[in-house]
């Protein structure tokens, strides 16, 4: 299993779907309002604080977001804020996690590298764009093994897998605003 970040909780979806974000991140988004300095920087301590109750008070990992919301909205009151986190995220809110599937990138490439790297970098600009607090990839071992076309595991594959993670990562740290954001390629 991969091992979360410190700043990390695996978010449980009413949907049943688990993803892993960083707490201050779904805060922002739970909030989903303008906030001045002073109450963003509320949030992001409050957020950092139910964040540590959850992981080092209770020793849990994973929570729905509907605990989040509540520990969160306990501690905003506490402090006299009533954002609006008690409310499921707006309708034109950013999605927490955008998926591609690696494998359909390498089908569509037609089995190649060098057209699968361009298609690769449209897919991450395309998620890029509905904002999501994690980008995803998934299906890494699958597309490797289709782009080499074989069967087994072998050195080239190994190859091809440090160049798909690198190219994916480089892009992604070369877009603007992405600081907080994540990358998942699986």
């Amino acid at each position: 299993m991969i091992q979360l970040h410190s700043d990390c909780l695996v978010f449980k979806m009413p949907d049943g779907e688990a993803i892993p974000s960083n707490a201050e991140l779904v805060a922002l988004q739970l909030a989903g309002c303008a906030l001045n300095a002073h109450e963003g920087e509320i949030l992001r301590q409050a957020a950092l604080a139910v964040l540590h109750f959850f992981k080092h008070e209770l020793g849990r990992d994973s929570i729905t977001l509907g605990e989040f919301t509540q520990a969160l909205d306990r501690v905003l009151r506490g402090f006299g804020l009533n954002l609006p986190c008690g409310k499921a995220p707006a309708q034109n809110a950013p999605a927490p996690a955008t998926e591609s599937d690696l494998s359909r990138l390498a089908d569509a490439s037609g089995n190649g590298e060098l057209f699968f790297f361009p298609l690769l970098q449209q897919e991450l600009h395309r998620q890029i764009q509905a904002s999501p607090a994690l980008v995803r990839f998934s299906g890494l071992r699958v597309c490797v093994m289709r782009l080499c076309g074989t069967r087994r595991w072998t050195p080239n594959c190994q190859r091809l897998n440090d160049e798909i993670v690198e190219y994916l990562r480089g892009c992604f740290s070369r877009e603007a605003g992405l600081e907080r954001r994540a990358l998942l390629i699986s």
